[in-house]
């Protein structure tokens, strides 16, 4: 990467993400409990989340205070800089509250609406996932590329739930027919972990709905310079209604197969 000005987003972001990791790992209450509830009660807050965005918006406006933020937590600023950082400061949050290993700091970096950085720290995985724009992704420095091409029959492929119940019933239907269409489905519980899982060669393809931009920006452009396709419904980009990234030969059987199933929809 040649580009000094995305060498310092790029740098700022990883230590952000460094530290709002260290700080989950390692300030984790023994007795950690929901602050706050959001879409339903099992979509939860803990007062890791909010101290943890604390921390990242703090540091990155430190160094940057003309940018723009965009936080799961309330973050948010337009900004005079033309950059905006995308914030989810633990995804996964389920996962930690009960002590699961897989969740996540994913940190993105817009340009004029372009993302061109993201980070996403796994600190109980020892995993540093970054990528930028037209440079490639990278695993604790080292170079990825998603898995080569499977057929669809034997592709594994992850996904995740919404909180709300009526949405989970509706998802649950859809993963019931796809199994047998599949190697076999997993469920991580972090979106940005799964995307970078993608990524890294781990899973053949990952989709859910209901995704919020902190919870993709950085897995979504770290997949995509790991060599896979991204997308949501046929024709469009990664949204809410549906979040879909593959390998280049799954990804287009599998979004084909998520839109005949109705799994944008209740």
């Amino acid at each position: 990467m040649t580009d000094p000005f995305l060498t310092e987003l790029l740098d700022l972001a990883l230590e952000a993400a460094r530290r709002a990791g260290a700080l989950l790992r390692d300030g984790r209450p023994a007795d950690l409990g929901v602050t706050a509830t959001k879409s339903s009660p099992i979509d939860v807050v803990t007062e890791m989340d909010i101290g943890a965005e604390k921390l990242i918006t703090g540091f990155l406006s430190d160094r940057r205070p003309a940018d723009g933020f965009l936080g799961e937590e309330g973050a948010s600023s337009e900004g005079t800089s033309g950059i905006r950082w995308v914030i989810d400061p633990l995804d996964g949050t389920v996962n930690y509250l009960y002590g699961l290993p897989t969740w996540a700091v994913s940190i993105a970096a817009e340009r004029d609406g372009e993302r061109v950085v993201g980070v996403v720290e796994a600190p109980m995985r020892r995993e540093t996932f970054h990528a930028v724009l037209g440079s490639g992704a990278h695993l604790n420095g080292e170079a990825l590329r998603c898995r080569p091409t499977a057929p669809l029959d034997q592709a594994l492929v992850s996904t995740g739930f919404n909180y709300v119940t009526e949405v989970r019933a509706h998802q649950a239907e859809v993963a019931q027919r796809l199994i047998p269409r599949l190697r076999d489905i997993r469920r991580g519980g972090s979106a940005a972990v799964d995307l970078c899982d993608v990524a890294a060669g781990r899973l053949d393809g990952y989709f859910e709905r209901g995704l919020h931009p902190w919870d993709l920006a950085a897995g979504d452009l770290i997949a995509r310079e790991a060599g896979a396709l991204t997308g949501g419904r046929p024709g469009l980009r990664p949204d809410r209604d549906l979040t879909v990234a593959a390998t280049p030969g799954v990804f287009e059987p599998l979004q084909a197969l998520l839109e005949e199933l109705g799994a944008w929809h209740d």
